[in-house]
């Protein structure tokens, strides 16, 4: 999966937060907790973190997201939009055709 990569195009775009966030941020119920993060905020704290411990525990991943479409309209002013929506469409299409490697 190319998680490592959307770190990095994510810290190249200057889109990757060091100080952590509150963690009352993360009890949304909304999704990608657009009440209370910003959309690169949701893939830093919640889902890289997420999809790191399915991976990491070997439990089943989700077979049909759609994340790239978020990406899309919240992303598109900010610098290496072109490769974080890569990686998000590759992260979509790879979840969506089961072939998580």
């Amino acid at each position: 999966m190319q998680l490592q990569a959307l770190e990095q195009a994510l810290a190249s775009a200057k889109l990757w937060q060091i100080t952590p966030i509150d963690p009352q941020l993360l009890q949304s119920t909304q999704p990608f907790c657009c009440d209370t993060l910003q959309f690169e905020q949701w893939l830093q704290f919640v889902f890289i973190p997420k999809m790191s411990a399915l991976i990491a525990q070997d439990l089943p991943l989700p077979t049909n997201i759609a994340i790239a479409p978020m990406a899309q309209m919240t992303l598109s002013d900010q610098a290496n939009y072109d490769v974080i929506l890569s990686i998000l469409e590759q992260i979509d299409n790879s979840l969506s055709q089961s072939d998580v490697c």
